[in-house]
């Protein structure tokens, strides 16, 4: 039998030429691909997907949360970022975290910014109407849907945390109970609440008798957000940063967003043949861990709000940066990880069309169920990204109010060849949940695919990495003699069974740039699929 069988998927990529899904939950991943049926094109299919991933997943995600994305509109030949999310209230100064900033609570509540991206994107590039794309969601929420086994086993882990937080058990329990898994779960608060953004747009969320209730409801909980706060947030929308890799154009969303990492990252790595080294071996891990170490440093030295900092993000993606840093890496001997890693989640999808639009979104209330704070009678539950903050001065990323935190939300969209301004042609769409682990994750897949030939399945469903502090995790599934050749090197090699790894659920489309053929893949280490036609 052909030794290729020991590296083929789990499961086969799924191949479209009309348009393509995939993301982390079954019922977003259908939804997308109805609006694309119907007509919309691929900006209508990621918003109705948006909308709909706070109901089915509300621990990982949700209106009082963020949202970080890229956007390719044929039409216009270039790539768009839109940056929404982690700006701290104007009262929330360092004085008041004097024990530090919380898990859990209204100090630990950021400005949310995922309805007013909404907003901005829908006004930009969708062409069907809001209260259309939001109706499947506000459907789900008042209808009910299916309970996945995730969603019951967070609920039910999350017992302790919702009797101290009454409001959460208000808004997700069933009579009383966390609700089991195939039970059916409605939310007709929160469809009510969505009801009022189809109509309203943002202004139905962020200002008025909604936005002095989100104020209220934070202040209540011990936090410091105004109804002002609310009111004059908006998305960023900014020109993403992009590197040359291997004569492909890999764009990422702008700080404050950390995606400048994962561009360090490529940038360091492609001086190396990883290729002619082979896919987890242990010269390519090695080397590719030893970049994530030192991308990290700089993000922690030089990174914050570029509104606040004087931080210029593209002086760390020169090539002749690379080779400064470069020179740190010892081929044979692993450095100290210095760097926090930051285990939170979040939710991601990406989508294409046949005419050419790609799209790659991500969402989040940082940790799971976010600060824990449910604004009684909304049905929206508020994030916790304060605790993306640092509180020494000497920081970068030192808590400022008005200012945003450093996020690990990010996004990217590889090009092959030229980029999109040189008439470029979307090659990867891509992305993933797992906080500090996203950039390493998106660069696994993105190597995967572009130095070993590997499809995007495939690229998803390779044992995986993931360097902490604590030590360098890998997947059980690592070959044995990487495994032993990294920990000579000094790495403290630590395995971890994949259903425990909090490497991330990766999804991401190819394009095939033959035939145009869309060829997704959706992490089997989360619920989700790839759905195209």
């Amino acid at each position: 039998m052909p030794d290729t069988i020991n590296t083929a998927p789990l499961r086969g990529p799924v191949l479209a030429t009309h348009g393509m899904v995939a993301s982390e939950h079954p019922l977003v991943s259908q939804t997308g691909v109805d609006v694309l049926r119907r007509g919309g094109n691929a900006f209508d299919a990621a918003l109705a997907m948006s909308a709909l991933l706070p109901v089915v997943k509300p621990h990982r995600n949700h209106l009082g949360g963020d949202a970080y994305i890229l956007v390719y509109p044929k039409s216009e030949g270039r790539v768009t970022a839109i940056c929404s999310g982690g700006k701290a209230p104007a009262a929330a100064t360092p004085e008041r975290y004097p024990d530090g900033i919380p898990g859990h609570g209204g100090g630990a509540v950021a400005i949310p910014g995922l309805v007013d991206a909404w907003q901005e994107f829908h006004a930009r590039w969708c062409s069907m109407s809001l209260a259309d794309l939001l109706a499947p969601a506000i459907g789900y929420a008042r209808d009910g849907f299916g309970v996945s086994r995730e969603l019951a086993l967070n609920l039910s882990a999350a017992t302790r945390l919702f009797g101290k937080y009454r409001a959460m058990a208000d808004a997700l329990y069933v009579d009383g109970a966390p609700p089991a898994f195939g039970s059916v779960l409605r939310q007709p608060h929160l469809a009510d609440t969505l009801d009022g953004i189809a109509a309203g747009g943002r202004a139905a969320f962020y200002e008025g008798a909604m936005g002095r209730r989100i104020a209220d409801g934070v202040r209540a909980a011990g936090g410091h957000m105004t109804a002002d706060d609310l009111a004059t947030h908006r998305a960023d929308v900014l020109e993403p940063l992009s590197v040359e890799y291997r004569g492909h154009t890999v764009y990422e969303t702008p700080p404050n967003s950390q995606g400048l990492i994962l561009l360090e990252m490529l940038n360091f790595v492609e001086e190396y043949d990883l290729g002619a080294w082979g896919h987890l071996s242990p010269d390519a891990v090695h080397h590719m861990v030893e970049a994530k170490k030192l991308a990290f440093e700089d993000r922690l030295r030089f990174a914050g709000d570029p509104s606040v900092v004087a931080f210029e993000p593209q002086r760390l993606l020169t090539k002749e940066w690379a080779g400064e840093r470069r020179a740190a890496i010892d081929p044979q001997r692993a450095r100290p990880a210095t760097v926090a890693a930051a285990t939170h989640d979040t939710t991601s999808f990406v989508v294409a069309d046949s005419a050419g639009n790609v799209c790659s979104f991500i969402q989040s209330i940082f940790a799971n169920w976010g600060s824990a704070v449910a604004i009684p009678g909304t049905g929206i539950i508020m994030n916790n990204r304060m605790c993306g903050f640092s509180l020494d001065p000497a920081s970068p990323n030192v808590l400022a109010p008005g200012k945003r935190t450093m996020h690990t939300l990010n996004t990217y969209l590889v090009f092959r060849g030229l980029s999109a301004e040189a008439g470029g042609r979307p090659y990867i769409i891509g992305n993933t949940p797992g906080a500090d682990f996203q950039v390493q994750t998106n660069l696994q897949v993105i190597t995967g695919i572009i130095d070993y030939g590997l499809d995007p399945q495939a690229a998803i469903d390779a044992a995986r990495w993931g360097d902490t502090p604590g030590g360098l995790l890998v997947e059980e599934e690592m070959p044995a003699a990487t495994q032993r050749e990294l920990a000579r090197r000094g790495h403290d090699v630590k395995p971890v069974p994949r259903a425990m790894a909090p490497m991330g659920r990766a999804q991401a489309i190819v394009i095939d740039p033959a035939t145009g053929v869309m060829i997704g893949g959706s992490d089997p280490r989360g619920e989700g699929a790839a759905v195209g036609w």
